[in-house]
């Protein structure tokens, strides 16, 4: 499995405190059959985003897990917010926040107060050439009231990615029924732990890819665990999705004649 949202660096957030820590949180991965992990500090205005600093940290955290024997292939990234001056920074420099240097780029929603212009953001950083992943939008109170505000965004080319514990239920009963509401309706394209620590938010997945598996099937499954991730990982586009339900029925209806004419 690869994990593509991993508070695993130390000392840079509310994830890991210190080396100590990352190497515990890592070896509980791996042990757990993840593979790789992307570190992603947050970018917010509470944490700082300083991508020499980041480097450093996960140089040293390379070296102590080779140290450890733990096989663990790292990549960087970040937990992305959506203030002003990251939106602008990341249109600037569209590789800066991104997972690896690519075009994959993990946004976080604000818990309440969706900003109105959040669909033009969403297609200013697809015009720099980003493709945002949109981290659990089943935990946010706003999207739970309302997930046919994510269809837009989903039409146009939007990822979504679930946390692997809201199918536990560790992040309460509405995140984990809006969870098995996205995956049934196939909106989901990745799994991942969003790890912060080796209590309470621990970087395990193989118990919620079981879940996917016996519930949705193994195909689904390993898309969301194994196959979009390393794609993500790796930079290159993913392949072929089980068919979204419930995103283009009368979709088209609503449009003018002409334009539903120009997609037979």
């Amino acid at each position: 499995m690869i994990d593509i949202h991993h508070h695993l660096l130390f000392g840079l957030d509310d994830g890991s405190p210190d080396l100590e820590t990352s190497v515990a949180m890592a070896r509980i991965a791996f042990e757990d059959g993840i593979t790789h992990v992307v570190c992603t500090p947050h970018a917010s205005g509470s944490y700082t985003y300083n991508p020499e600093r980041n480097t450093e940290r996960l140089a040293a955290l390379r070296d102590a897990l080779a140290a450890e024997n733990i096989d663990l292939t790292l990549g960087i990234g970040c937990d992305f917010h959506l203030s002003y001056d990251n939106i602008n920074e990341a249109i600037a420099d569209p590789k800066k926040f991104a997972i690896n240097a690519t075009q994959y780029l993990l946004v976080e929603l604000p818990d309440y107060g969706l900003p109105p212009t959040l669909t033009e953001t969403f297609y200013q950083l697809q015009l720099a050439g980003l493709t945002p992943i949109l981290t659990h939008p089943e935990r946010n109170p706003t999207l739970q009231r309302d997930l046919d505000r994510m269809k837009d965004w989903l039409r146009n080319g939007l990822l979504i990615q679930v946390t692997g514990g809201s199918l536990l239920g560790h992040m309460g009963r509405t995140a984990e029924q809006v969870s098995h509401t996205l995956l049934r309706d196939r909106w989901v394209h990745v799994l991942a732990t969003d790890a912060h620590n080796i209590t309470s938010r621990p970087p395990r997945l193989s118990e919620a890819r079981d879940i996917v598996a016996k519930r949705y099937g193994q195909h689904y499954a390993d898309l969301l665990t194994t196959e979009n991730p390393r794609n993500i990982f790796d930079g290159t586009p993913l392949s072929q999705q089980e068919e979204p339900r419930n995103l283009f029925e009368n979709h088209d209806a609503k449009k003018p004649l002409w334009k539903r004419l120009l997609r037979r």
